[in-house]
């Protein structure tokens, strides 16, 4: 009688099929963000073309009618990267732009590998042995593959206006439809989620303890192989202290990325506290990734956009009166989603008040939403469930509000993020807002806030300056606020935000 043999390499593509079925099956109906509903997270997650038809429009649009077509040709996976490119330039929805082909074809590079790339299989931790095997050996049971046998990354980086996101968001939208596990995720939001993660493993863990990246960095490695992070910036200790180990445990399960930043890895979390233990990730950013510098000199921010009304100051009861008119007129269009006063609104397993609001439109005081402990995974659920906010009543903040301006920065970094509409009552121009006579008109301006300002295309006689923020990530922080709030003022932004 003959035996039948299933040969090794077919029993590992029914085991990867197995597992990819698996993955995207737990993926598609559990991977969000956490705190996030299913209708939330679809339009997280889902808000690429919103994303791009921003970031293109900062990219030299010249006819953004044609975008929304473009790009749902891409999603579909019929076109590579430079195909994709040179069908915008060719319908006139991009200007041609020599230095943006030359990071377009290293994305065609990078999209060409993942074709003929095929990522080791993500171990099932219950088949790894008995128990007590498991329990002394904890990490060496974690299987580990040479870095070198996975592709090496793409690091862009530039200033804001070169087109990243873009670029970032054109790459994964032309991703074949084969390729199931990928994920492009804001990299704040990522964060949260894994700290949610780690926070998780730690409990499951006990008292026996371990290492939660190891299960982490798994289950993530289990839901997408290619990860697309937008704006990777490192502000806090705890983002810095486990990205190491994240990033190598990530691409030690076969893991790929593609990450936009406004800073080469040198500059990152830089005068950062213990910035000595962040140095290894640095260095496997420089070593693991193409680092692009997408500066081409060519820029963006600065073709004039007319403005839309959305910003009024100072506070007068006029302008009180017209911002309540806009509230009433957008709330009253469907009588089955009345204004409803302190809607509970969960994140993070409390409760957060929303003082007045409609299921897609709030509306805040600035010391409802700035004057209370709320943190950015706060401000990232108002903005996900609300796609339009009015903020109502915003001082000028000087050096006794330090903490104010920060959620508001944070604030607006989410509405930002989320491409959410925004109304502002506000006592001076909302680009003042951060400013303080002390830094004004005497000569106090630090070279380092005089150049982010520059960079950022901030004319300081515009937006002032402020001595509140001194450290290099507080400026650059307080800068990027002031030029989001200016784009968002926009009449592209106030057309095309608060959908969802």
């Amino acid at each position: 009688m003959k035996t039948s043999v299933v040969r090794p390499h077919l029993l590992r593509a029914r085991h990867q099929l197995l597992l990819e079925t698996r993955s995207r099956n737990r993926f598609l109906s559990t991977s969000r963000p956490i705190g996030l509903s299913q209708p939330q997270a679809k339009a997280f997650n889902s808000s690429l073309a919103l994303d791009s038809a921003s970031n293109l429009a900062e990219s030299s649009i010249l006819n953004r009618s044609e975008v929304t077509n473009v790009l749902t040709a891409a999603q579909k996976g019929a076109l590579s990267p430079i195909q994709q490119y040179q069908k915008l330039v060719q319908t006139g929805t991009l200007r041609s732009d020599e230095h943006q082909t030359r990071i377009i074809q290293k994305l065609q590079r990078f999209h060409d590998q993942l074709m003929t790339y095929s990522p080791p299989l993500v171990p099932d931790p219950k088949t790894q042995g008995s128990i007590i095997s498991r329990f002394f050996s904890r990490e060496s049971q974690e299987p580990v593959i040479p870095l070198e046998q996975v592709p090496k990354g793409l690091y862009l980086y530039g200033d804001v206006g070169t087109g990243k996101t873009m670029l970032m968001d054109l790459f994964y939208q032309t991703l074949p439809t084969s390729i199931t596990r990928k994920r492009r995720v804001h990299f704040h939001a990522f964060m949260i989620d894994v700290h949610k993660r780690v926070h998780a493993a730690k409990a499951a863990m006990g008292y026996k303890g371990g290492d939660p990246i190891l299960p982490v960095a798994r289950d993530l490695a289990n839901e997408a192989y290619v990860l697309c992070f937008d704006e990777f910036q490192v502000t806090d200790i705890a983002d810095a202290m486990i990205l190491r180990r994240l990033l190598e445990s990530l691409m030690s399960h076969g893991v790929v990325c593609v990450i936009t930043s406004n800073r080469h890895p040198d500059d990152l979390y830089k005068n950062g506290i213990q910035r000595s233990s962040f140095v290894p990730a640095i260095e496997l950013l420089k070593t693991r990734f193409e680092v692009t510098d997408l500066d081409s000199g060519t820029d963006y921010r600065r073709i004039p956009r007319a403005l839309s009304h959305v910003y009024y100051h100072p506070l007068t009861q006029e302008n009180r009166s017209e911002i309540d008119k806009i509230f009433d007129s957008i709330t009253s269009d469907d009588r089955s989603d009345p204004v409803v006063p302190n809607r509970p609104l969960m994140t993070w397993g409390r409760t957060l008040r929303v003082p007045e609001s409609t299921s897609k439109v709030a509306k805040f005081t600035f010391s409802e939403l700035c004057g209370n402990p709320l943190s950015a995974a706060d401000y990232l659920e108002v903005t996900k469930q609300f796609p339009t906010v009015f903020v109502l009543d915003v001082p000028k903040m000087g050096m006794d509000s330090k903490d104010m301006a920060r959620r508001f920065i944070t604030f607006i970094d989410a509405c930002y993020e989320s491409k959410t509409k925004l109304f502002v009552t506000s006592e001076v121009p909302i680009y003042q807002v951060f400013s303080d006579e002390s830094a004004q008109g005497k000569g106090s301006m630090s070279d380092h806030m005089r150049s982010v300002m520059d960079d950022l295309g901030l004319p300081s006689d515009i937006v002032g300056s402020s001595s509140m923020f001194t450290g290099e990530e507080e400026v650059f922080a307080f800068a990027r606020a002031c030029s989001r709030l200016v784009q968002m003022g926009s009449k592209e932004w106030a057309e095309s935000a608060g959908q969802m």
